[in-house]
């Protein structure tokens, strides 16, 4: 019989999707508010135009920025952040529109965990509504992608933040 553990703190992440980069920006400060975490690691504005999923509700030319937070959380609970994410983009809302879409989840030692309201096949329910999807799996010193990975998260650009924000993870996983 296997002892049972806990689980190592994790780094909690996020994407946001919007046509206005200033948005982008401007949500900093009441994110790190509402996740009662500072952001430690900003990537640079990426065009988002491996999918028109988001262009009805969003409109066109829809960039996308990623965030990483300082303080490792655990992984009791985690299921809040995609609450308090959802209920940020509804402080954002205009004319019943979002106008920006904010994809949490963290990253381990081993792999990228996004969070989503919506179930399939390869999502567990973790609490309360939200699901949780390993994304991406890091094997042989390397980001790897799942037959569902989405196609963004499949390019060398995405791959290279996450490798940025792992190494950040591993040297406070090292400090601590």
């Amino acid at each position: 019989m296997g002892k049972i553990g806990t689980p190592e703190r994790v780094k909690l992440i996020a994407g946001l999707i919007s046509n206005n980069t200033k948005l982008l920006s401007d949500i900093r400060r009441p994110f790190e508010r509402i996740l009662a975490n500072s952001i430690d690691f900003e990537s640079p504005v990426i065009e988002f135009d491996k999918t028109d999923y988001y262009q009805e509700e969003m409109g066109p030319a829809l960039k996308r920025k990623f965030y990483s937070f300082k303080k490792l959380v655990s992984l009791d609970g985690i299921h809040a952040v995609k609450i308090k994410t959802n209920a940020l983009e509804k402080r954002f809302t205009k004319l019943g529109k979002r106008r920006v879409n904010i994809d949490p989840g963290y990253i381990d030692m081993a792999k990228l965990v996004l969070f989503s309201t919506k179930d399939y096949t390869h999502r567990i329910h973790i609490s309360k509504g939200i699901y949780a999807e390993v994304t991406l799996h890091y094997k042989n010193g390397s980001f790897t992608a799942w037959p569902w990975t989405y196609p963004d998260y499949r390019t060398k650009e995405y791959l290279d933040i996450m490798h940025k924000i792992r190494e950040i993870y591993k040297e406070q996983l090292r400090a601590s």
